[in-house]
């Protein structure tokens, strides 16, 4: 894996994540599963690290690393808390590369620095209640007037909304009346009219802020305009594409604190005078667990890789979200049943895990969704579309 993908600067890179991890994560990820208090003195941490913006440029203040790094890091920060490595994930995939990916020069100078520093997180607003999988269902719309829009709508389940000082979202663009297509938009949190629900009580991801969002008569500049009026929608559809491979290194990563912790528990726990491994329906689920993991990270890195070098992701990044995902999910349920009655009570993480691992083959696009991108690129690959 490491000859394949990772040069020397991604490995110390993962080395130092990892360390960040075990000290100062681990520790504290019961705590706050158990609080589902935000992660803020881990977050700055990860800013003084100069983990708040691995792949963006460098000119712009980021720290100019590749897709490899990001995912690398991602899987580390998850095999200790999925909560601690979304909020890094979505402020980086959602929350800043869309101003990276098409903002103009004034927009990237303005607002992507102080994010890819970690001064402060950003957020991606995309899903309104009935805009979820069907994203051009969106309803939020964005009136203009003047120099500005007017903006009326809301958006749920949108991570880091309580902490972010920036967000991205879409809307309708309505100009003269006639609705010329769904754009997209860059508004400071502390615009009047942006109002911010309370956080959500979630199964997990207990410690990531994750929160419905209303916008009243919301006035943006027309300069915030991100992109084009059409384009916007395109804009976020690629963010999307992109954010699947944030998810499938965040499903490698929970599978991985999963997997090590029923490992390690199976050579300690006996049955019948021998320790549980040694029983071939135990080390059955071993092996299969160990090779999905395997299996899913090198899915995620070859998409990561493939989006450095520019290549179409649409169909890798789907593969590798949908069979990482639903690997977490059996990772983490087999993970369970190996540790019996202890893996259902809390003293043990790999509870934590189990409650982590569902959304995963939820958000960034359900796993039915993913088959049906997947299914509609290798039928048009054969027809030569």
């Amino acid at each position: 894996m490491d000859t394949l993908f990772f040069t020397d600067e991604h490995k110390m890179l993962v080395e130092m994540v990892r360390d960040f991890a075990n000290n100062e994560i681990t520790p504290v990820a019961r705590e706050l599963d158990e609080s589902g208090e935000f992660p803020r003195k881990l977050v700055n941490q990860m800013a003084e690290l100069g983990l708040m913006g691995i792949p963006i440029p460098e000119k712009l203040g980021g720290a100019g690393m590749d897709t490899v790094a990001y995912a690398a890091a991602v899987m580390e920060l998850a095999r200790a808390d999925a909560s601690v490595a979304i909020t890094m994930a979505a402020h980086t995939s959602l929350g800043t590369t869309p101003i990276v990916i098409a903002g103009t020069e004034e927009q990237q100078k303005k607002f992507v620095p102080p994010l890819a520093s970690g001064e402060i997180i950003g957020a991606f607003g995309l899903t309104e209640s009935e805009a979820g999988s069907d994203a051009g269902a969106t309803k939020t719309t964005a009136v203009k007037k003047g120099n500005e829009y007017i903006i009326n709508g809301g958006k749920i389940f949108i991570t880091n909304a309580g902490e972010a000082g920036i967000l991205n979202l879409t809307a309708r663009v309505i100009e003269d009346g006639e609705d010329i297509g769904i754009g997209a938009f860059i508004v400071p949190t502390d615009t009047a009219g942006l109002r911010i629900n309370p956080p959500e009580k979630k199964m997990g991801w207990r410690a990531s802020d994750t929160r419905q969002l209303f916008f009243e008569d919301m006035r943006v500049p027309a300069e915030n305009m991100l992109g084009t009026p059409g384009k916007g929608f395109k804009t976020f559809l690629r963010t999307l594409t992109g954010g699947r491979i944030s998810v499938a290194a965040l499903s490698v990563g929970t599978a991985l604190g999963a997997y090590e912790r029923a490992l390690t528990y199976s050579t300690e726990r006996k049955a019948f005078g021998k320790e549980i491994h040694k029983f071939q329906a135990v080390g059955n689920k071993l092996a299969n667990m160990a090779t999905e993991i395997e299996a899913a990270k090198l899915l995620t890195f070859h998409a990561a890789w493939m989006k450095d070098q520019n290549l179409n992701i649409t169909k890798e990044a789907a593969m590798a979200k949908l069979f990482a995902s639903e690997t977490a999910m059996r990772t983490t349920t087999e993970a369970i049943q190996i540790h019996g009655g202890y893996g259902y009570v809390k003293e043990y993480d790999v509870e934590r895990y189990f409650r982590d691992a569902k959304i995963l083959e939820i958000g960034e696009g359900t796993s039915e969704i993913q088959r049906l991108i997947i299914a509609r690129n290798i039928v048009n690959s054969v027809k030569g579309l």
